[in-house]
Formats: C-alpha cells, sequence, structure tokens
C-alpha cells in the first residue's frame, strides 16, 4: 500500500504546482509587458518542467507498482493520468514551447503573448490530468 500512498502524494504535489501556475503564475505574467512576459516565462517554464516530467514519470511509475500489488483500477487510471502530460506536452504544446523559446525578448510581442496566452489554456489541460490521478489514487486508496 506505501506505493499507492507515495503514487496519491506525488500526484497532490504534481497537482498543487500545476494549479498554482494557472491560478497564480500566469495571471501575473500576463500583466507584464511584452518583453518582461516572454523573459519571465522562460525561466519559468524551464523550472517548471524540470519539476513535473520528473513527478510525472514518477507518480506513473508508483501507479503501475500499486496496480501490480493491489488490481483496483483506480491506480491503473490515475498511472495513466500521471503519464498523460508528456504525450499532451510532446505533440499539443511543444510547437508552442519552442516558438516562445526561440523568440527573442526583444523581438516579443502580440504573437509570443498570444502563444503565451495559448501555452495557459494547453498548460490547464495538464493540471487536469494531475486532478484526475490524484482523484483516482485517493479512490483507490479508500478502497484499501
Amino acid at each position: 500500500m506505501t506505493s499507492g500512498l507515495l503514487a496519491l502524494m506525488i500526484a497532490a504535489i504534481f497537482t498543487g504546482a500545476a494549479v498554482y501556475v494557472n491560478v497564480a503564475e500566469q495571471p501575473s505574467r500576463l500583466l507584464l509587458d511584452d518583453a518582461a512576459l516572454l523573459t519571465e516565462w522562460k525561466p519559468s517554464y524551464r523550472r517548471g518542467f524540470a519539476m513535473q516530467a520528473p513527478l510525472a514519470l514518477v507518480g506513473f511509475v508508483l501507479g503501475l507498482v500499486a496496480w501490480w500489488q493491489t488490481s483496483h483500477p483506480g491506480f491503473l487510471m490515475g498511472a495513466f493520468a500521471m503519464i498523460a502530460p508528456w504525450p499532451w506536452t510532446i505533440f499539443v504544446i511543444k510547437p508552442v514551447n519552442d516558438a516562445l523559446l526561440e523568440t527573442e525578448p526583444e523581438k516579443a510581442g502580440p504573437l509570443s503573448r498570444a502563444f503565451i496566452v495559448r501555452w495557459g489554456r494547453l498548460h490547464a489541460v495538464r493540471t487536469g490530468f494531475g486532478a484526475l490521478a490524484t482523484l483516482a489514487f485517493l479512490w483507490a486508496c479508500m478502497q484499501r
């Protein structure tokens, strides 16, 4: 059961960080001028990626281990919800990330702002995956 509780903890940390980005950081950064907005987004994205990508992977593995140990479908559902941000990021968000990372702050403008606004909406999907994983793991843990 330890793996299931650890999966729940990792999913909750992932979700909390993702929610913070959507409700605090993104709205605040959008108040900046275009150059400052892009300048803030770049290191924030890199640091967020460095934190959330490993959490997603660890949560996925722990969820699979818990499912293997208990056969509870909530752990399998949570595991897949934890890893879902990876393909979402690679196939959907990466083009937006690449465009933003390639833009120099002095060339920032309405287009880079529009990309960051779009990025925020796309990131909200990752937040949803984390919330789904947290709820699935919680359901499975409550059954044990």
